[in-house]
């Protein structure tokens, strides 16, 4: 199979161009203004948690991603928001 026909199997097979849907257009990394939700988020995850910890197994850095996320979310305050917890935030909100 030569790479053409393995472009055109790709592309039936995601619904690319061939179908007339729109490729996925991806965020280019460490690009702040094209998301700067996400790249702030991800900022915030690197240096409060992916830089502190050495990982020895995909379990053990699943259990500190998850710890951490519920930390974020619960327990720390974001300036952004008025100070409070997102958490807090989104049941104001309801």
């Amino acid at each position: 199979m030569d790479s053409r026909s393995t472009q055109n199997h790709r592309s039936k097979k995601s619904g690319g161009p061939n179908v007339g849907i729109n490729p996925i257009e991806h965020i280019l990394p460490d690009k702040p203004q094209q998301n700067a939700y996400i790249e702030r988020y991800n900022r915030t995850v690197r240096g409060e948690w992916l830089s502190q910890y050495i990982f020895e197994t995909i379990e053990e850095a699943q259990d500190q991603a998850t710890e951490w996320l519920w930390t974020y979310n619960n327990e720390r305050p974001n300036v952004g928001i008025g100070a409070i917890t997102p958490a807090v935030k989104l049941e104001t909100a309801a």
